[in-house]
């Protein structure tokens, strides 16, 4: 579970880091989590679209890494929305969540290929970074009228 961080202990959390399995189970686990872990810090942002962007990350994770490394969730509450990550083992880039592929737009009777799309579209800003064990792909929300 997390731990408070700050002088106040008795506070939330400011920031959510949760492994979670190497498994298709890790997807529902994780949308619960972020949405207990946003009501839990009181985050101004969407819960139902960090929700879905969430699902699409651990999705990916899940699918195009190998080995049993657990894949972590860490949500941050922001001063302007939240961040959530989500760290893999696999040193390779998710592709590129700056801009559409050179493909065009996603085929709508294909699978795969639109989470992406849903995560450039609905967050605020997002990418990826190298950590020590591989890397952690992440977006922000903005805060909403409340």
């Amino acid at each position: 579970m997390p731990k408070p961080s700050g002088p106040d202990r008795n506070a939330a959390p400011s920031v959510w880091r949760i492994p979670l399995p190497h498994t298709a189970a890790a997807v529902p686990i994780a949308r619960a989590l972020v949405r207990t872990a946003l009501a839990d810090i009181d985050a101004p942002a969407d819960s139902d679209t960090a929700e879905l962007l969430t699902a699409e990350l651990v999705a990916n994770a899940v699918e195009h890494t190998t080995g049993g490394a657990p894949i972590e969730l860490v949500v941050e509450l922001l001063a302007s929305g939240c961040q959530v990550e989500v760290h893999d083992a696999s040193p390779l880039p998710p592709g590129d969540l700056s801009v559409p592929g050179a493909g065009g737009p996603p085929d709508p009777w294909q699978e795969h290929g639109r989470g992406l799309l849903l995560i450039r579209t609905l967050s605020s800003a997002c990418g990826h970074r190298p950590t020590a064990h591989g890397k952690a792909v992440w977006f922000t929300l903005p805060s909403r009228p409340r």
